[in-house]
């Protein structure tokens, strides 16, 4: 696991909510205190406080972190007490829900999730708003876009599968999907992409590069626009190397959008214990400048605390 949160050890649940009430109570809540639990605990421990909490207190602990915090601070508490299938499902609503849809929170959850992570969501999603996820999807969006989120949400990608001879195959038609640019081409372009097992796409597109000379995600971009072209690219960029798409994604969350809180918050809580460690090594190769360096450089108070307590970055770091 090359994750940045870790179950504690000698860990007492009861002794953690006790603390937490303690922290709640009164008139100025104890941030630090808040901080100091749940960015260092795993989820599993989380939700064991969360349910010791609710046994000593007879309320929800997320209810009373909701009710005693405000701002980007109350999202991170707030989303550090989610199951991960259920922060999905909790981001993915309130990205389709109200006027406007965030497609970018649905690229960055659709493309990256393993066929796994994609089916729990879907029943988390289910359970905590009664409501279909697919439907939602599918009234919140249009065209090839659309199709291709459809597509990802089933959950249906193979795995562990490679065949060479198919790979060349699945190039040619990737290149002529980008010299023809009809409805027809995009849905292949599309069925390939989210359908082929990781290790295949491997092969595919090293094939396309033999074959046109140009770059997979290049041609992409050449060839399409808009969020379709977007999505397309994320999921070859998750393709070939995760956790440096994450990287991608918060360097341009906090440079090229003025610090994008929510997207931020998403990938460090979502990745925290998945490859965070691993992000924050792609971000410093790729940027120069170390994750936990930008975020300090932007964020501040008790808000920065709790991101630099979740990126966990050590002292040669920043």
């Amino acid at each position: 696991v090359q994750g940045t949160i870790f179950p504690a050890p000698d860990f007492n649940p009861v002794m953690d909510a006790q603390m937490l009430g303690g922290a709640l109570q009164g008139f100025d809540c104890d941030k630090d205190v808040l901080i100091s639990i749940l960015t260092q605990r795993c989820n599993a421990q989380r939700q064991m406080i969360a349910e010791a909490y609710q046994s000593m207190y007879g309320r929800d602990l997320i209810g009373d972190l909701k009710e005693q915090l405000s701002h980007h601070f109350k999202e991170v508490m707030v989303g550090l007490m989610y199951p991960p299938p259920s922060y999905d499902a909790h981001e993915l609503w309130h990205a389709m829900k109200g006027a406007g849809t965030d497609e970018n929170c649905l690229i960055d959850i659709l493309a990256s999730r393993t066929n796994g992570e994609i089916f729990q969501m879907r029943e988390s999603y289910s359970l905590q708003y009664s409501s279909n996820l697919q439907e939602d999807i599918y009234s919140e969006t249009s065209g090839h876009f659309r199709d291709t989120l459809m597509n990802l949400v089933q959950g249906t990608r193979a795995e562990g599968y490679a065949d060479p001879a198919m790979a060349a195959q699945d190039a040619m038609v990737l290149w002529e999907a980008c010299q023809q640019k009809t409805g027809e081409h995009k849905t292949m372009l599309q069925m390939i992409l989210c359908n082929k097992s990781y290790q295949q796409l491997w092969l595919v597109f090293q094939e396309f590069q033999n074959i046109s000379g140009q770059d997979m995600v290049d041609a992409i971009s050449e060839c399409y626009d808009g969020y379709f072209q977007e999505l397309l690219v994320a999921i070859v960029l998750c393709v070939r190397d995760k956790p440096a798409y994450f990287a991608y994604r918060l360097h341009s969350a906090i440079h090229d959008f003025g610090f994008h809180n929510k997207t931020i918050i998403r990938i460090l809580i979502a990745r925290s214990e998945i490859d965070l460690l691993t992000i924050r090594k792609r971000y410093k190769e790729r940027y120069g400048k170390s994750l936990f360096h930008d975020i300090k450089n932007f964020a501040s108070g008790h808000y920065e605390k709790a991101l630099l307590a979740i990126c966990a970055g050590d002292a040669e770091d920043y």
